[in-house]
């Protein structure tokens, strides 16, 4: 089974002067061109997603043998796939033959083997050939000795941690574990939320698809000071229906989910954040807008008594704004959801919001996951129609003649270094500084000829 195949590349002017590329990143801004170029997209995908790890799926999304969900990882189609063996796997969704995708639907069940709707090639669900229509026809071809017959591609390496899928494309790269990094105890936490220490999904993802280049999006996750400003009318709608209503009345799970958006810069910069080595960092260390939700009957005596006190103690108060796994996935601990990051174009970004159920665990906290996702991340939400509606004009904007910087001053003050692990405020753009830092670091290092 091979690994996947170095695209072709193009030439051009990052590509051929490092040292253009390198200017593209000062230690206050960054250029316009990180953001619009489709030159400096291709040499991402290239130099940072294809050889970092890219978040697939989740192991509960194929929990029977011939089960699968398909993904785009760094623009290549991949299948998420459980064996017959009970293992999972990530295979490239492309035929050995002529390259069809083996499966188009977003999830389903394969039986016992892949069969190409193009010319019913089919392979194991390890990703080994089964059949070969009119297979005489290559005898004495030399076709046994072809990458063709060597069966489905698949990324170089592939890592499960606490259910969660991540893969990466390329041969040269970091291991996961010195990838991830404390970024591993980020996932230890939301999957030890549930007393047996699994994680599984709930509902269907919502996706929404936007015109403006990923970085925005990621670096929104870590920019508390738009909400005051970008979102004004879900608070103020949501303060008017809880308007008159007792302090000390029950709030329902969209008010506690909502309202703490109206929380004004002071509370947003004294959340908190971490700033560790690779892009990683975690906003609300101190606090976030989650922290005020409601306790559950009956839940923390559970985790208590599954994993003792002090780590239940440990496992509850953990309940950051936003953990992000540079560069392809942000995660919250309170909801258990997360939303990925799907890079298509320069232009053209994919999202998906995903809510998980902790396993034994009350019900209500996957009903609380999805109503938050469906409340914050859907298309049709005002929250996110305000943030995706300012990203387009942002990449519209960004082509504008005059100033081609962007702005990433705030908090700039004492030497940061690369790699260093920094406590700042929640407001402080160091945790935006510290992306373009992983950025700028891998679209240096250029793959060898």
């Amino acid at each position: 089974m091979d690994t996947i195949a170095e695209a072709p590349r193009t030439r051009g002017r990052y590509r051929d002067d490092p040292d253009a590329l390198r200017s593209l990143v000062r230690e206050d801004a960054v250029h316009r061109d990180v953001y619009v170029s489709g030159e400096v997209f291709e040499l991402e995908m290239e130099r940072l997603w294809s050889r970092t790890w890219v978040y697939v799926g989740h192991d509960s999304q194929v929990p029977k043998a011939g089960d699968y969900a398909t993904a785009d990882v760094a623009g290549r189609p991949v299948v998420l796939v459980r064996g017959e063996d009970g293992q999972v796997r990530v295979l490239m969704n492309r035929c050995a033959h002529k390259g069809a995708k083996l499966v188009s639907e977003a999830s389903g069940n394969m039986g016992r083997f892949f069969r190409c709707p193009y010319h019913a090639w089919a392979y194991d669900l390890d990703g080994a050939v089964r059949a070969i229509p009119l297979k005489s026809g290559y005898e004495g071809t030399g076709f046994a000795h072809t990458e063709a017959a060597r069966g489905l591609s698949a990324p170089a390496a592939v890592a499960v941690h606490r259910g969660f899928v991540f893969a990466r494309l390329a041969g040269e790269g970091p291991s996961f574990d010195d990838w991830a990094g404390p970024m591993r105890a980020v996932i230890d936490a939301i999957a030890d939320r549930s007393p047996r220490g699994t994680l599984r999904v709930v509902g269907a993802p919502i996706r929404s698809t936007f015109r403006a280049n990923w970085k925005m999006y990621l670096e929104n996750i870590n920019d508390t000071v738009h909400p005051p400003a970008t979102h004004p009318s879900v608070t103020e709608s949501a303060s008017a229906v809880w308007a008159g209503r007792p302090a000390d009345a029950p709030k329902p799970m969209a008010m506690q989910q909502l309202l703490p958006f109206g929380s004004g810069w002071t509370f947003f910069e004294r959340m908190g954040g971490r700033v560790l080595p690779g892009g990683h960092s975690v906003l609300g260390t101190q606090s976030s807008i989650h922290a005020s939700y409601e306790g559950l009957e009956g839940y923390a005596a559970a985790l208590a008594a599954a994993h003792g006190e002090a780590r239940a103690r440990e496992v509850l108060s953990f309940a950051p704004q936003n953990a992000v796994l540079y560069p392809s996935v942000s995660m919250k601990g309170m909801p258990q959801a997360i939303r990925v990051i799907r890079p298509l174009a320069p232009d053209l970004t994919a999202i998906e919001a995903w809510a998980f159920q902790p396993d034994d665990a009350p019900d209500a906290l996957g009903r609380r996951a999805v109503m938050y996702n469906r409340l914050v991340f859907s298309p049709m939400s005002p929250l996110a129609h305000d943030d995706l509606h300012v990203f387009e004009t942002i990449q519209q904007a960004l082509r504008a003649d005059g100033n081609p910087w962007v702005s990433l001053a705030r908090g700039l003050r004492d030497p940061e270094r690369d790699g260093e692990v920094a406590e700042v405020g929640g407001t402080d753009e160091r945790l935006i500084r510290n992306q373009f830092r992983a950025w700028a670091a891998a679209m240096a290092d250029a793959p060898a000829a």
